[in-house]
């Protein structure tokens, strides 16, 4: 089934096309690919298959802190959804952390499949599941599950609806009905926690750390051998200045303590023009006060700034000038400095939820026998493609700005914590071969999104918002969408790989990393303070010790799995990259 989906996508020559840049050396090239998508489904059958009953004990594997909350035995897994030859018998577990299947007897394992070191197999952590679906066959009856909800009917079914486009069923046939229907109402409790120190991570941390001190007292290395900047700290920012070679812009502490604003990081790039007096006292007619924000340097002198809008009218004119003046004196050439504002054109994040869910009903609810026809059509009016082509598009002509015409970029979004986020990002990585790296990637992810403030938490729908549907919004999804289009253009580029981009996207709803658990620095900080409060960590510890971020990636792959990550046909940054020709100067093309 997912193969056919996957076939089905490569027959899509004049659904939608892109236009991206990439710069290597100062030259640009041009180049149109199609978009495709993978789709993993574990689909649904309705045929019983008569079993003789388990006998193995299966016992399934915990973290430190994972305890078990319910479990069934005699469970089928629905594999395959011609035959249920395929299908898996086995004990259904319901932890604080997962949902777990254990098959009786386990098919072997593929040799080319990554194997995680947190999740098994048929491991599903909760923060995962976008629903919970209870059957009931002889009775006809149906019910989506919340947390502490009651369910009338003994199910028969269970079906789980998942984040990353997957669904998965399980059968009671041969179970015991009361034990199914308690796994099923743990499982719908325990997916919608209420409050954030309730994810599993900040129980499963807090062991793990002590568990592990003994081993760190003696050789441990600055902040736990992590690669990647976190960008909570000046020297951080003082690379990348130099890195980049923006001499005329410096780092700014006037947001210690979040004493400006409560969404943007402790320490900024400002133009050294500017003084930290002008900045508090411009920084209250931003929206949450979010005052301009440096993000990178071209080599021609050209920055890339973004911020929030100016919530005074009134205020508008003056404080723009002082801003852009100030950018415009940190350019050598004083050029001039251009204004993008996103909110009037690009997609809004609802419209981003709105193309996601069709995408999502037509990859994995429908059935594909039934909507082969208009399968075409129908991902077309979903209107995602659209919007990819049209982040990529826009980026492409900031590229040109930035590159072709040495101008300065201000971008401009009412919040600054959205759509600058894909915009900042991909042109940076049109632009500079270092983001291209694996490492140069995870800095841009951290500091345009993460460190940024992008909200995570409410994006990602991690905790029971009932009332506050709008928040959710797959921009993180949308701009890995983006990425992996132009790997696909430029397949020597990028130093990481397409099974990178997956775990990656994978790790979203994995809540054991303090990366995309949260909406701004200040509450990961707070949060976090808490955390080493109630664990008994030592004051003064680094939070990257205590509770790391996502790019520690021994803690879910071994050494060897993590060469699946490394692209053999990556060039290096200091070769040019060069398809049907050289391009030697930037040429706008028509999209």
């Amino acid at each position: 089934f997912a193969n056919r989906l996957h076939q089905a996508y490569h027959r899509l020559p004049h659904v939608i096309t892109v236009h991206a840049t990439l710069i290597h050396q100062n030259k640009v090239i041009p180049a149109v690919r199609m978009f495709n998508m993978v789709v993993s489904v574990e689909s649904q059958t309705d045929v019983k298959k008569p079993i003789e009953p388990p006998i193995k004990k299966l016992e399934p594997k915990l973290l430190q802190g994972e305890i078990v909350v319910n479990e069934v035995n005699f469970v089928r897994k629905c594999i395959s959804a011609e035959s249920s030859q395929d299908d898996l018998w086995g004990k259904l577990i319901c932890t604080n952390f997962k949902v777990s299947f254990i098959p009786q007897d386990a098919p072997p394992k593929q040799k080319s499949k990554l194997s995680h070191l947190l999740l098994g197999e048929h491991d599903i952590p909760l923060t995962c599941l976008e629903q919970v679906v209870t059957v009931n066959d002889t009775k006809g009856k149906k019910k989506v599950l919340g947390s502490n909800q009651k369910l009338k009917f003994n199910p028969t079914e269970l079906i789980l609806y998942c984040k990353d486009l997957r669904i998965i069923r399980f059968c009671f046939d041969e179970a015991g009905p009361e034990s199914a229907k308690k796994v099923c109402l743990a499982i719908a409790h325990y997916s919608h926690p209420a409050d954030l120190q309730l994810l599993f991570g900040f129980e499963y941390q807090g062991r793990r750390y002590h568990e592990s001190k003994g081993g760190r007292v003696n050789g441990s290395t600055p902040r736990g051998g992590l690669r990647t900047p976190i960008f909570d700290r000046p020297s951080d920012w003082d690379w990348e200045i130099k890195r980049t070679g923006a001499s005329e812009w410096r780092v700014c502490s006037i947001n210690e303590s979040y004493a400006i604003s409560t969404s943007l990081p402790e320490y900024i790039v400002v133009p050294v023009s500017l003084a930290d007096q002008d900045l508090k006292r411009y920084s209250i007619f931003f929206t949450d006060q979010r005052i301009p924000l440096w993000c990178w340097n071209h080599p021609n002198g050209s920055a890339l700034v973004r911020m929030a809008s100016i919530s005074d009218p009134l205020q508008q004119k003056k404080i723009d000038q002082k801003v852009f003046t100030a950018i415009t004196k940190s350019h050598p050439q004083r050029s001039e400095v251009i204004r993008s504002d996103l909110d009037k054109c690009l997609p809004n994040i609802q419209d981003i939820q709105n193309a996601f869910v069709k995408v999502r009903q037509i990859c994995v609810i429908d059935p594909f026998e039934e909507s082969e026809e208009r399968w075409l059509s129908s991902i077309e009016n979903s209107r995602w493609l659209e919007y990819v082509r049209a982040f990529l598009k826009h980026s492409a002509e900031i590229v040109y700005h930035l590159d072709g015409k040495n101008a300065s970029v201000v971008l401009q979004e009412e919040e600054d914590r959205d759509l600058n986020c894909v915009v900042s990002s991909l042109v940076q990585l049109m632009l500079d071969p270092h983001h291209r790296s694996l490492i140069g990637f995870q800095t841009l992810v951290q500091k345009e999104w993460v460190m940024a403030g992008h909200r995570f938490l409410d994006r990602c729908n991690h905790l029971k918002k009932n009332d506050k549907e709008e928040l959710k919004s797959p921009l993180f999804m949308l701009f890995l969408d983006c990425v992996w289009q132009m790997m696909n253009q430029y397949p020597a580029a990028f130093e990481f790989t397409e099974a990178y981009l997956t775990v990656l996207s994978d790790s979203m709803w994995i809540p054991l990393f303090s990366t995309f658990l949260f909406n701004s620095p200040k509450q990961r900080a707070q949060h976090l303070m808490d955390f080493a409060k109630n664990k008994a960590i030592p004051q003064g510890e680094d939070h990257v010790v205590y509770f790391p971020p996502v790019w520690d990636w021994s803690q879910q792959f071994s050494t060897k799995d993590q060469t699946l990550f490394n692209n053999p046909m990556y060039v290096g940054k200091g070769a040019a990259c060069v398809q049907n020709g050289e391009v030697k100067t930037f040429r706008r093309t028509k999209v």
